[in-house]
């Protein structure tokens, strides 16, 4: 196996009326909850070894403006690692307010496909702390908390985020998400493909084995893999995935 990069594991902590919940392919009705503390639940990451966590405000995905600032805030100063977080930032002075409670890094999801001229601005005001989250089912991008398909490209997007300035994307299959069913290999490759900036994939990952696979792409710009569900019912452990994410070329754990 010819690996790409080491992958960051990105420990994913989703936010629904102030819980630490996952969702079944999106869906709001459909939520399992995890944990009443997603501060605790952070500590607990960061304690097994995780170099940055993936915080999304499902409320405000749903809503369109951010809902849980303030259990986001108490999550960047309970944990000393980078928070990268989305969900519901419609708005400069959103991005400005998430970023200001303590993320390291805003994704905007919805405004990045219907505001190019302020994607352009808030790449150059904020650098590699802005990211553009595209969630895309079957190849097709999916926005306001993947409610909305559009006729979209999820590859045109990247390209039109990396040519605002975009510095980091992080791309989910939605058909893949909280179904325990392995990585779209092949959707990761051509967006990848598509674009030379960061790239963090999302959906599905569920063990060392799609960690490996993702590696096994060979891209250079691949750089991080989103977990949740797995994490959270015991299929995966958060060790494992990173020593995935971190052994060399060809190497295989026993």
């Amino acid at each position: 196996m010819n690996a790409g990069p080491p992958l960051a594991i990105y420990p994913a902590i989703d936010l629904q009326g102030g819980r630490c919940v996952r969702l079944r392919q999106g869906r709001a009705d459909d939520a399992t909850v995890y944990s009443d503390d997603p501060v605790a639940t952070a500590k607990r990451w960061e304690a097994e070894g995780a170099t940055h966590l993936h915080v999304v405000d499902l409320d405000g995905a749903f809503r369109g403006r951010p809902v849980h600032a303030g259990v986001i805030g108490r999550i960047a100063a309970a944990v000393r690692i980078p928070v990268q977080t989305g969900g519901g930032l419609r708005t400069d002075d959103d991005v400005d307010r998430i970023l200001a409670a303590g993320a390291a890094r805003a994704i905007l999801g919805t405004r990045a496909c219907a505001d190019p001229d302020a994607l352009r601005r808030l790449a150059a005001r904020h650098g590699e702390r802005l990211a553009v989250g595209i969630d895309a089912r079957d190849g097709r991008v999916q926005v306001r908390g993947w409610t909305e398909t559009l006729d979209l490209r999820a590859a045109d997007l990247a390209r039109t985020a990396e040519a605002c300035g975009v510095r980091a994307l992080i791309y989910t299959d939605t058909s893949r998400d909280g179904m325990l069913g392995g990585v779209n290999a092949a959707a990761m490759d051509a967006l990848c493909a598509a674009v030379t900036c960061e790239v963090i994939a999302s959906g599905g990952v569920s063990s060392a084995e799609d960690v490996r696979a993702l590696r096994a792409l060979g891209r250079a710009n691949l750089r991080g893999a989103i977990v949740g569900k797995a994490l959270y019912e015991g299929r995966a452990t958060l060790p494992d995935l990173i020593a995935a994410g971190a052994e060399p070329a060809g190497a295989r754990s026993s």
